[in-house]
């Protein structure tokens, strides 16, 4: 018989880490929709929308460089939390 207490400790582990990713997550969408916004705002002041124009707003292309890589570890953040969830589902069932 399998250890229940390891089961149950991993299991708790693994569903606090989860929560954690999983907030970590959503705090960052809600920066990439502030900096969206922003982006939004230095383009309309400054009266320019075209990234690849040189009078482009030197604060509205790092804003959305900063945006480009939270968005990066967004997406990689996913890929974490799905690889840990299939891992976990393979653990459950050599355990049980």
């Amino acid at each position: 018989m399998a250890n229940s207490y390891l089961l149950e400790t991993l299991q708790r582990t693994a569903a606090t880490n989860e929560l954690q990713i999983a907030t970590l997550i959503a705090n960052l969408s809600r920066s990439v929709d502030i900096l969206t916004a922003d982006i939004e705002h230095e383009e309309t002041r400054a009266g320019v929308r075209d990234f690849s124009d040189p009078a482009y707003s030197v604060l509205a292309r790092s804003l959305r460089t900063r945006r480009e890589n939270i968005g990066a570890t967004i997406a990689m953040l996913e890929n974490l939390q799905a690889s840990k969830a299939s891992a976990l589902d393979t653990t459950e069932r050599e355990v049980a």
